[in-house]
This record gives structure tokens, C-alpha cells and sequence, in this order.
């Protein structure tokens, strides 16, 4: 029987629902060894939540290794972050046998891909007459329309949603001098010239000829303020939701999370900035475990390394507002569950166009018109002048002769142009990959049987941690209780009275441990005390005639599983 070919989707192109799910089936179909896709969840409009779990099932299945979790596109119109997941599922499929790294991984780890955890806010803002909200499809906090007020959306059918200008001398905007296109604030203290009132495109509701409000979107829930740690109200976060989890695209997630404990590190991926951000988003580095830090700012130099993506603190580098701080996935995985997470915020167009040495969340609040000629031209050259539009003439329904133009946030800003989609997605699974492949692995060293007498045995049963993590990945696992150390198991034929455990337990829980990882330099003032921490052992005696088969095995909830049998003979 003749397997079905690997799919060659476009990655400069973005997939709607039904062409992703049928992708994703595509994959397991051609790949039915390595790939399996199932519905995690429904989202609020009842779209499957789909998950891809990749590994070798020939080495064992995916719930006995260590584990890797990425998704993207939580928030919908960031519609790269889904991209950047499909693209590593394409190189994992294509690379397993080809590519030592990718065959080594697949044989040894797990990883759960999960493109799009927000099937229905990606659907509006991919459909005909797109919009642009947050996350969910849900209204919140009410079920109701705006009864006034400016709506954004595409007005002119051009599939865009742009910006609206009207000559106004009060207004807060001038043309500039070096480029009338560009639109520049006002001087303080500047008077005499001609401006502009600028606001989005869309539609009002009962204009009073004066007064425009921009409605905020029906659609207030943001889904990365849904998870259960650190979560608030929304008069301190907005968008959380009514209680944690309360949404089913975030209760999907963290069901599967919970359920798989194998999971030791995640990555989500979102839009834009072009930069890698680790946790804490709630805490600064000084109140973190040291160790954890440590752990997490070396994998994030790598990140660096491998990515060209510079890697920042939540807390100290990547706030909306000084004295607000940020809670989402990140702290949920980490602070509850103790995974090593990172966020990638995909695509920086400052970056493109040559702007360096900028702040990352302070440049939008303010910069130089300077920037703004780069990335117009940036636009000119590189994009066809499609990033920022040219200003066309406009008669609006309620306020009469406008134009409408300027930056396309969505297609340019959210997301890179589609000729640069693959190239910035393309920098990660290097990175993906030795993530995962530094996870704990817990691996068979030695099983030994000794006659005590004609009829009794000792068993030594002996396993080791081959990863360049401990074995609980991290202390704040260890702090939250939600790993163990090594669980040895017998098991004992129960319908037999010829076979008798005579000393130890059936479950035995044995220590945490440590990985490959050098705790210090040689150079360091004490030498490391636990040579072996990476090893345990175990020993049972057993009465059983000569010739008979036991099961063993060891596990640990992120080093996997290992199952052996001894003869006593």
C-alpha cells in the first residue's frame, strides 16, 4: 500500500479551519508512525482545538518520554504564531530520518504542537470583511451592541482595516514636511498649519456631528489572561474572563496540560516585536528561584544564539505600562506547574526597516519621525507600499468626505508581509529542538538478579537520568509538589501464591534526579558532591520458583518511563 505524500503547504500564506484541519489530518496520514492529531476541546463557537502529539511511536508512545508543548495564535489576529507551529510539525515530519537531531529527538521525546488555540477569533480576522479583535469570539464582560460611537472595521471593502483622516484645526496631526504621506503629531506649542483628526476605520452610530468615541470591541476577552495563576478581575486585568479557565479554549489547554505531567517545557508563540520574553511576567528576576533563572536565561542566550532574537524579562523589559504587570501562560506553566516557558512575540518591523537600539513597548508610546521615514521607506521598497497605504478620498457614510489610508497593522505590523512569513518562522525549531532535547530521560543502567536460595532473589533494578535537566525540570516543581522522585514498580503475578515479595514494596518512591548539567564551573569554590545524583537504584526480595518472568518499571512524571523484565535465573 502506497503512503499518502508529505503535504507542501505555503507558509506565506494563512490557513482557515477547514484547510488547517484537513493539513493536519494530511500530516498524520502520510505519517501514521510518527504523527497523530486529535481535538483537545471545542472552542466557544465549537471548533475543534486541535493538537498534533509527534514522536517515534516505534521507540514507545508519546505519554512514556519527556515532553515538548508549542502553540500559537491564542490571540486572533496573530496569525503567524500558527504559522511558526505548523512550519516546526513540517520540519520534524521531513526531518526524522534525514536529520540525525530531528531522528534523535522524535526516537526519545514527545512533542505536542498545538497551531491554533484560537480557532474562532482566527476566522474572523481571516474572513471576507475581516476583524481584528483581541482573542475570543465571546462578548464580554456584556452581551450587548454599542448603542453610539465609532466601530472599526473594513468601510471601503478593500479588505483592510486602515486609518481615517479628516482636516480638522484642532486636530493632533500634520503631514510631514519631508514626506506628506506620513502622518506626525503636532508640536507642543505649534500653531498655524494645516491638521488632522486621525482615527480607524469604521462605522459610527448616532454621531452628534461632533463628539467620536472608538467603541471597544464586543469581544473583550483576552485568553492569555484566563490562566489560572496570578489570575485577576478585569478591573485589574482586562479581558480575564469571569474566573479562571472560565473559557473553553484556555480550559482545553490546561486539561491537556494537566494530563499529560510528562510536559517539562512549552513555548507560545504570538505577534510581534521580534523578541523572545521569559518568564516572570509578575515578579522580578530577584524574587525568583535562583537556580530556575539560571536555568531559564541559559536557554534563553541559546535562544539568542540560534534565533537572532534578543532575549528579555517580562518584568523588567516587556510591560504595557510601568506600573501594570502581565500575567498569562507563562506564570501558569511555570509558577503552577513548574515547566520552563517562554514566549516569542514573532516578527519585528522596527527591526526590518533598519530602527536599532529602541525599547520594545516604549517605542510604541513614543519615537522619532525619523523611525517612522525608515518603515515608510521600508514600505516603498520592500513591501510594494502596501504597509502604509496611500491616502485615498472616501465618502463616509455619517461623516461625509474623508481619506482613508495609512499603516495596515494587520498585514504588515500583526503579521510580516507575506514574502518574510517563512524566513521569521524558520529561526525556531533549531531552538525547539534543543529544548526538548535537553529534557530529563530517564534510562535502564542495570537489572541484576542474585540467588539468596532455591527459591529466593534479590533484584537490583537501576536507572539513570540521561538529560541535561534534573529529572523535576525545575525547583518550582519541586516547591509546588507536583513531581516526585523515581517511582520503582514489581509487578507481582496476583493469582500466584508461588511468587512473594519478602522485603521492599511493591511502589517504591525513590530520590529526584539530577541531570548532566554542570552545577558550577571547575573553577568553582566547592566541588560537586553528588558525582552520581543522575543515578538510582532500587532492590526487591522475591520468593518465585527458578524461571520466573517479573515486569519492572521506573517513572517520573517529565523523565518518562522505563520498563524492563528479569528472569530469575
Amino acid at each position: 500500500m502506497t503512503m499518502p505524500a508529505t503535504p507542501s503547504p505555503r507558509f506565506d500564506t494563512f490557513y482557515r479551519h477547514d484547510a488547517l484541519t484537513r493539513l493536519l489530518f494530511d500530516y498524520a496520514d502520510a505519517h501514521p508512525e510518527l504523527v497523530s492529531v486529535a481535538s483537545i476541546g471545542k472552542s466557544f463557537e465549537g471548533r475543534d482545538i486541535w493538537v498534533a502529539t509527534v514522536t517515534n511511536t516505534a521507540t514507545g508512545p508519546a505519554a512514556d518520554k519527556p515532553a515538548f508543548w508549542a502553540d500559537g495564535n491564542i490571540h486572533a489576529a496573530e496569525l503567524t504564531a500558527s504559522t511558526a507551529v505548523l512550519y516546526y510539525l513540517h520540519a520534524l515530519v521531513t526531518g526524522f530520518g534525514a536529520d540525525s537531531q530531528v531522528t534523535h529527538l522524535l526516537d526519545t521525546r514527545a512533542l505536542y504542537l498545538c497551531p491554533r488555540l484560537n480557532p474562532d477569533g482566527a476566522e474572523l480576522a481571516l474572513g471576507d470583511k475581516p476583524r481584528h479583535i483581541r482573542s475570543s469570539t465571546r462578548r464580554y464582560p456584556y452581551d450587548e451592541d454599542h448603542v453610539d460611537g465609532l466601530t472599526v472595521e473594513d468601510i471601503d471593502g478593500d479588505g483592510r482595516v486602515l486609518f481615517m483622516r479628516i482636516a480638522d484645526a484642532h486636530g493632533g496631526y500634520k503631514k510631514c514636511e519631508l514626506d506628506p504621506r506620513l502622518m506626525v503629531a503636532r508640536r507642543p506649542g505649534e500653531f498655524g498649519g494645516e491638521y488632522f483628526r486621525l482615527m480607524p476605520e469604521g462605522t459610527l452610530t448616532h454621531f452628534d456631528g461632533l463628539t467620536i468615541k472608538v467603541n471597544a470591541d464586543p469581544e473583550g476577552l483576552d485568553l492569555n489572561r484566563n490562566f489560572p495563576a496570578f489570575w485577576r478581575q478585569e478591573f485589574e486585568q482586562a479581558g480575564a474572563g469571569g474566573y479562571p479557565a472560565s473559557e473553553p479554549e484556555v480550559k482545553a489547554m490546561v486539561d491537556f496540560v494537566l494530563a499529560h505531567p510528562n510536559i517539562g517545557a512549552a513555548i507560545s508563540y504570538h505577534t510581534h516585536s521580534g523578541v523572545i520574553l521569559r518568564p516572570m511576567g509578575t515578579v522580578a528576576d530577584d524574587d525568583m528561584i535562583p537556580e530556575d533563572l539560571w536555568s531559564i536565561k541559559r536557554f534563553s542566550a541559546l535562544g539568542t544564539e540560534l534565533t537572532g532574537y534578543p532575549a528579555i524579562s517580562i518584568w523588567h523589559d516587556f510591560k504595557y505600562h510601568p506600573k501594570e504587570t502581565i500575567g498569562g501562560t507563562q506564570d501558569w506553566l511555570y509558577e503552577h506547574l513548574g515547566a520552563l516557558f517562554w514566549v516569542v512575540e514573532l516578527w519585528g518591523p522596527n527591526k526590518a526597516a533598519g530602527i536599532t537600539d529602541y525599547k520594545w513597548i516604549d517605542w510604541y508610546r513614543d519615537h522619532p519621525v525619523e523611525d517612522d521615514l525608515k518603515l515608510l521607506k521600508w514600505s516603498d521598497e520592500q513591501c510594494a507600499g502596501q504597509a502604509h497605504a496611500d491616502w485615498k478620498p472616501f465618502m463616509h457614510p455619517q461623516l461625509g468626505p474623508v481619506e482613508i489610508g495609512g499603516w495596515d497593522k494587520m498585514n504588515y505590523w500583526r503579521n510580516p508581509p507575506p514574502h518574510l512569513r517563512e524566513r521569521e518562522v524558520a529561526r525556531f525549531p533549531a531552538w525547539m529542538n534543543q529544548i526538548a532535547l535537553s529534557l530529563p530521560k530517564l534510562e535502564l543502567l542495570r537489572t541484576e538478579v542474585r540467588a539468596l536460595g532455591p527459591d529466593t532473589w534479590r533484584i537490583r533494578f537501576a536507572v539513570g537520568n540521561s538529560g541535561w535537566l534534573p529529572a523535576y525540570v525545575s525547583k518550582r516543581a519541586l516547591a509546588r509538589k507536583v513531581v516526585r522522585g523515581v517511582m520503582f514498580e514489581i509487578h507481582l503475578p496476583a493469582d500466584d501464591a508461588t511468587v512473594a515479595l519478602v522485603s521492599g514494596k511493591p511502589r517504591i518512591e525513590g530520590p529526584q534526579l539530577e541531570g548532566h548539567a554542570p552545577k558550577a564551573s571547575l573553577q568553582a569554590f566547592l566541588p560537586n558532591r553528588e558525582v552520581t545524583g543522575d543515578r538510582a537504584v532500587v532492590e526487591w526480595v522475591v520468593r518465585a520458583p527458578k524461571g520466573t518472568r517479573l515486569a519492572l518499571t521506573a517513572q517520573a512524571e517529565r523523565a518518562g518511563v522505563v520498563r524492563t523484565e528479569v528472569s530469575l535465573d
